[in-house]
């Protein structure tokens, strides 16, 4: 017996507890000891004697700590009887005052560890299991594992002792697969685990990858060219007709090139407007970018080829930018060509002698000749305000004499149900005498022509006041 080392005694028969000093409660952190078994004496003594064997010893056998100095386990068998005994040596007042002080943190930390909504476990350089929490336990227990079994988290340690970080996943039995970031840090002795559900997350991204999926399906078949760039301005989604307005390759674009390198390429391709001086153009389109953040920037562009395509810029979330290319060639082709038809129209009525009106059904003068612009001296391109039926029937009132005519006048023009034509012989001031024909034309508006008195001579209708039907 070694006189003067305090020891720590407890006495087993048939392989259970039955005596034990007084000090060996605050060894288990138990107030009754009675009745314990191998293994549970085991598990307490295990992180200072981890060689201890599974059974009960049969033979005498004395085991140092690795971890805390100068103690030491002695295990004295006798028949059916155990006297285990832990032996420490005084390691000085200093630091029994300061393991006693530490004890309450000790307890607080283990309460933490151990109640942790995330699973915590340890394991040695090789993955064997060391210690856990209860959470690791019931994500063993949820996958039909033990905790000393294999790790329900298939983790593959780095060569290196780095932290790593890993996205694992767990398929419990009967329950819906469950995501994990497992944080793995380097300890002294092995590996220190540290697992975060992000099923949240998994499913956020999931829900964000399917609504891209059903866009760019979606997009896939819009006619109009689409890019969209990151906050970082780099190329992230674009549409198959993206493809066929640039004649960019497929491989560049999926490439996810940056803004500059965008252009420069439908630059090459011809697919853009020559700009006088390119380089600054390139400044430039960073107040392109703000532009089209700002939901304000539209271009029509002319190409050399000859067509026109209509550039629009977007806004979008997370500081990214839509950039939308539309052909435009037809509509402008049509517009042109319209345009085109209504100044050949103009130009073929202003050859007439005749003076010519045309109202719209809601009495707006939309239509006019030279001869009319100069008989009535008006021009209604140069007007402030829209020219009515009541204030062209006001300057012919004052220019003729007096008739029951314009009442009537106003009234056709302004009915919409079906009208039947009429004209009239129509007196000047200054005393010649003048048709009026008033006749209904397409979409419900009004024609209304003045002839001069040459005309008038060649019929055998004198100059008075009446009013018959135009066929």
């Amino acid at each position: 017996m070694h006189v003067g080392i305090p020891e720590t005694v407890l006495l087993f028969r048939n392989g259970e507890v039955v005596d034990h000093t007084p000090d060996a409660a605050e060894l288990f952190n138990r107030t009754i000891l009675t009745g314990m078994g191998w293994d549970e004496v085991r598990e307490a003594l295990a992180p200072g004697f981890p060689e201890l064997p599974a059974d009960l010893p049969v033979s005498q056998m004395i085991w140092a700590s690795p971890t805390v100095p100068n103690a030491e386990l002695l295990a004295e068998p006798s028949a059916n009887r155990l006297h285990l005994r832990l032996r420490c040596t005084p390691d000085g007042a200093a630091n029994l005052f300061r393991a006693r002080c530490q004890t309450d943190e000790h307890a607080r930390l283990v309460d933490l560890s151990r109640n942790a909504p995330d699973a915590l476990w340890c394991t040695d350089v090789d993955g064997t299991l060391l210690w856990n929490n209860d959470a690791y336990e019931e994500l063993c227990k949820d996958a039909g594992k033990a905790a000393e079994d294999s790790s329900p988290i298939d983790l593959k340690l780095p060569a290196m002792r780095v932290e790593r970080t890993t996205r694992v996943s767990v398929k419990p039995n009967g329950q819906p697969q469950r995501w994990f970031e497992v944080v793995s840090r380097p300890v002294q002795d092995g590996w220190m685990h540290f697992a975060t559900s992000i099923d949240s997350l998994v499913n956020a991204e999931m829900a964000q990858r399917n609504f891209v999926q059903t866009l760019t399906k979606t997009f896939a078949h819009l006619p109009i060219g689409l890019a969209v760039f990151d906050r970082d301005r780099q190329l992230v989604l674009f549409n198959p007709a993206l493809v066929d307005l640039t004649h960019l390759p497929v491989d560049f674009l999926s490439a996810k090139p940056n803004l500059l390198s965008f252009f420069d390429h439908m630059r090459e391709n011809r697919m853009m407007p020559e700009p006088k001086n390119y380089a600054s153009w390139r400044d430039k389109l960073y107040d392109v970018v703000s532009a089209a953040r700002e939901d304000r920037y539209c271009e029509t562009w002319n190409l050399p080829s000859g067509l026109t395509y209509k550039i629009t810029g977007r806004p979008h979330p997370d500081g990214a930018v839509a950039f939308l290319i539309e052909d435009i060639s037809a509509e402008i082709s049509l517009t042109r060509r319209f345009r085109s038809e209504l100044e050949l129209t103009q130009s073929v009525l202003d050859c007439f002698e005749d003076a010519v009106a045309v109202f719209s059904r809601l009495g707006v003068l939309t239509f006019s000749n030279a001869a009319y612009r100069t008989q009535w001296d008006c021009d209604p391109d140069s007007a402030f305000a829209e020219i009515t039926i009541v204030d062209a029937t006001k300057d012919w009132q004052q220019a003729c004499d007096a008739s029951p005519i314009w009442p009537d006048l106003r009234e056709f023009v302004l009915t919409l149900r079906d009208r039947t034509g009429f004209e009239t012989v129509l007196i000047r001031k200054t005393g010649e005498p003048m048709r009026c024909v008033v006749q209904p034309v397409a979409a419900g508006a009004t024609l209304v022509r003045f002839s001069s008195v040459a005309v008038i001579s060649e019929h055998h209708q004198p100059p008075q006041k009446e009013q018959r039907a135009v066929g």
